[in-house]
């Protein structure tokens, strides 16, 4: 039976790793900015490169471990709050919560329903489907990511997605650092700053990227 102080560390944990690979993800996915015919070579190849790796297999495991404990873990905290009737996550140190750090629940909500219609659109299509194959014998991932970011309704999904990940992002971040002890007046403005860039590129960076195919290609 964990303890309070038990599922925040690994809320915590959980999510700084998510955080992680967020990063690397965004990174990767910067080839899709790429001139059309660059972006669909170098894409498919990375793609590939990363699905035969051993130790990005091991690493998308974790990944996935922590999606479904970070998930979980946020259930049980947000309904033993409900009981208790406080907020999810709320600030006792701060006169009045900002409303994203009441609504954690509702934020994380609307960013699994996202992660199951991404993962089927493109990890499921890639993993179990019969995408098609490229000049070099890839799997075509691209052209997968083309064909849905065509889409405008996916793409309205994936940017107001993007927004509710950028605000959960912004109180996850923060929350993170406090359970962790590092939180210090003297450097509380300077991390909250970092902690709200950080989520403003990464989620305006992915935004981005639907809106660029969805006019460019």
């Amino acid at each position: 039976m964990l303890t309070t102080l038990s599922r925040k560390l690994l809320m915590c944990f959980t999510g700084l790793f998510l955080c992680f690979f967020l990063i690397i993800h965004f990174l990767g996915n910067l080839q899709l900015f790429l001139p059309a015919e660059q972006a669909h070579t170098q894409f498919n190849a990375y793609s590939h490169f990363l699905s035969g790796n051993i130790v990005i297999k091991i690493v998308s495991y974790v990944l996935y471990t922590s999606i479904i404990l970070h998930a979980l873990d946020a259930v049980v905290i947000t309904i033993k709050n409900r009981r208790s009737g406080k907020k999810y996550h709320c600030d006792q140190r701060q006169r009045a919560s900002k409303w994203y750090s009441r609504n954690m629940g509702v934020l994380g909500t609307i960013i699994l329903i996202f992660l199951v219609i991404h993962f089927q659109n493109f990890w499921y299509i890639y993993k179990f489907g019969t995408p098609p194959i490229d000049s070099n014998g890839n799997k075509d991932l691209y052209i997968l990511v083309v064909t849905t970011f065509r889409e405008w309704w996916y793409v309205v999904i994936y940017v107001l997605s993007m927004v509710a990940l950028c605000y959960h992002l912004i109180h996850g971040v923060h929350s993170a650092i406090r359970t962790l002890g590092l939180f210090h007046p003297k450097y509380v403005k300077w991390i909250r700053n970092c902690g709200i860039a950080y989520s403003v590129i990464i989620s305006v960076g992915f935004a981005m990227m639907p809106i660029y195919i969805y006019f460019t290609q």
